[in-house]
């Protein structure tokens, strides 16, 4: 028994594939949370320039 939890431990310890999954999601994490920032900081000035855009075309 002691033998396949030492076996176990040494196999987990060795495998990389979890490490990957969490790199990935926190690379995930930090893009989506650019993306909220940029468009919230942005997002007055995208609506104004749409809206003089609009106003300067003709009916």
């Amino acid at each position: 028994m002691r033998e396949l939890i030492l076996s176990t431990l040494i196999r987990l310890r060795h495998d990389d594939e979890g490490v990957t999954l969490v790199e990935y999601g926190i690379a995930l994490a930090l893009a989506v949370t650019i993306g909220v920032a940029a468009l919230s900081l942005l997002g007055g000035e995208i609506t104004g320039a749409m809206t003089a855009a609009g106003t300067a075309m003709p009916d």
